[in-house]
């Protein structure tokens, strides 16, 4: 008898053990199904803003050329490229080439906000240079991400839901954010890259100042 009460207690302390590795798997689930979904809203609508951009690009490569061409500027220098998967897009602007690219967005992500809830959301990252170039050799995906953030201009940010105002973060205004309607932010976005790039200033490199004695 001993050795039965001894299997019934067993069975019922493995009974509870399954439920409530049920339960609290049950809630992981949960939680991940809802994050699998912000990002795969999120990723349709960042699509979508990348299809935008491209063409506001293309536009803006035509309005470039017409307006450098009036003034006897050579254009050959000024043109956009894009792969098949539109998942980069390069702008080259005389001296100056920018890359726009969603190659960032591996996994479901929150961009982190102060006292409020985290904001769910997929990034579009605008650097300096030939995206081709950048990646050029890396190993994986972090070696990818950390060559992206060193040339990173500037990123926007997008919601699963187009309600919400997309979040523009400029690298150089120590990631200040603006908010951009869902239905103008590619254009937004763009333009102010170029306006950040292509009205900076290019330094002479020089070497290390010595003194000498004249």
């Amino acid at each position: 008898m001993v050795n039965g009460y001894e299997r019934f207690d067993n069975n019922e302390i493995n009974s509870n053990k399954d439920a409530l590795i049920q339960e609290r798997v049950g809630l992981v689930s949960v939680q991940m199904y809802k994050y699998f979904l912000d990002f795969q809203n999120a990723t349709v609508n960042m699509n979508e803003v990348f299809s935008n951009i491209i063409r506001d690009l293309k536009a803006i490569e035509e309005t470039l050329k017409k307006s450098f061409s009036s003034r006897g500027i050579p254009t050959q220098s000024i043109y956009t490229e894009y792969d098949a998967a539109k998942s980069y897009v390069t702008i080259n602007i005389l001296w100056n080439t920018i890359s726009l690219t969603t190659r960032c967005n591996y996994k479901p992500q929150v961009l982190y906000r102060d006292q409020q809830q985290p904001f769910f959301s997929n990034r579009i990252m605008a650097v300096r240079g030939n995206y081709t170039d950048i990646i050029k050799g890396a190993q994986d995906q972090s070696e990818c991400m950390k060559r992206l953030l060193d040339n990173e201009i500037a990123s926007l940010y997008i919601p699963p839901d187009k309600m919400r105002n997309a979040i523009f973060k400029i690298r150089n205004l120590s990631n200040r954010e603006f908010n951009l309607n869902f239905n103008d932010c590619a254009k937004e976005f763009v333009l102010k890259v170029i306006e950040i790039v292509c009205g900076d200033w290019n330094y002479h490199e020089e070497g290390s100042r010595k003194s000498f004695n004249i």
